[in-house]
């Protein structure tokens, strides 16, 4: 009897232990939200110097820059909070990426024209470019903001496999890296756009603060 005891007592050590990592897509998010960072590492411990600076952008450069801009948008950004999440969860992929990358791309939709950028090229809060996404639904949709995240963790996924042998970091850099300027762009590391990925980086870390 004792030893039936100890080993039940012993399953249910491992299983408690297993839901101390961070969420896969076979457990469900909505059990543990605290724990949930996705699939692609976790952005605190990732190596960021905010957005570049030069000498035009002196004060709103670096680190404080980043975050500036981020809490800037926070109100903007704020009514998808919970969208954010659940496209979150769906994909694997860290809400405050997400937000992040709303604030760069269109400050939480405020410099917008009906969903688009003043060239009437880039769409929705993630910014697709129309001639080779083709977006869908409205520009704040739940539709959007799942096909933007899907193509992310797509370029992230194509980054592991092009490059096996990258770290974790890099792969999540160069999957965001190739977000915004596609995966022929990515051959070595050096060809990571530092100053969007730095920033972007920033940015999530000051959303993850927030909630998010």
């Amino acid at each position: 009897m004792l030893s039936s005891v100890v080993f039940w007592g012993l399953i249910a050590l491992i299983g408690t232990s297993r839901g101390s990592y961070p969420f896969t897509h076979s457990m469900s998010p909505h059990l543990h939200p605290r724990l949930y960072r996705g699939c692609y590492g976790d952005i605190m411990t990732m190596e960021t110097s905010g957005a570049t600076c030069d000498r035009n952008s002196l004060i709103s450069c670096g680190i404080h820059g980043s975050e500036m801009f981020a809490e800037m948008d926070l109100r903007a950004i704020k009514p998808y909070q919970t969208l954010i999440k659940e496209v979150g969860q769906r994909h694997c992929i860290d809400p405050a990426v997400i937000a992040a990358i709303i604030s760069r791309e269109s400050h939480g939709g405020t410099v917008l024209r009906d969903g688009w950028d003043h060239r009437g090229l880039k769409f929705g809060l993630m910014q697709l470019d129309k001639q080779i996404s083709h977006p869908v639904g409205t520009w704040d949709s739940k539709e959007h903001l799942l096909q933007a995240v899907g193509i992310l963790t797509d370029r992230i996924k194509a980054i592991q496999k092009k490059f096996p042998t990258w770290s974790v970091a890099q792969h999540l850099k160069g999957g965001l890296s190739a977000f915004k300027s596609g995966i022929e762009a990515i051959v070595t590391p050096a060809d990571i756009d530092d100053d969007y990925v730095d920033d972007i980086l920033a940015r999530a870390r000051f959303y993850r603060r927030q909630g998010y």
